[in-house]
């Protein structure tokens, strides 16, 4: 792994669950870790469901817009992280690939998008230990 591991999140809308994953890698980790998130198919605007749930954690989300996934963004990441969107994202050989089975908070209330947004941050957790634990030295 390079020095500061870049992690691109993928899902079809990028208003919902690469937004969440994006904002706990980005809150969890600080500047460990480059983050990027995109969308095959972008929504116009993040799920007020969702930026609603990421408050309740203390984290706002609500200036984020969903960007198109590109080619580059890709290239650019050392782990990229599908939510759902097939066969959308682009395969480069070197990269790890990661493909997380979660729930589409698209058209769900607060409610609905809580119980997804826990399991995202959970696996962030996962994903931090492997590619940016935290070192002794300083």
């Amino acid at each position: 792994m390079p020095e500061k591991p870049s992690v691109l999140f993928v899902c079809v809308h990028n208003a919902g669950r690469s937004q969440m994953a994006a904002a706990w890698l980005t809150h969890l980790a600080g500047d460990r870790v480059e983050v990027r998130s995109a969308g095959s198919a972008p929504a116009e605007t993040v799920n007020p469901a969702v930026v609603e749930a990421m408050r309740e954690v203390g984290i706002d989300i609500a200036a984020e817009t969903p960007k198109i996934l590109t080619v580059d963004a890709v290239k650019a990441s050392d782990v990229c992280i599908t939510m759902g969107c097939g066969d959308a994202c682009p395969v480069f050989p070197g990269k790890r690939y990661l493909d997380w089975t979660l729930k589409d908070p698209a058209g769900q209330g607060v409610e609905a998008v809580r119980p997804i947004r826990d399991e995202i941050r959970t696996r962030i957790e996962g994903l931090i230990g492997e590619i940016a634990p935290e070192t002794a030295t300083g």
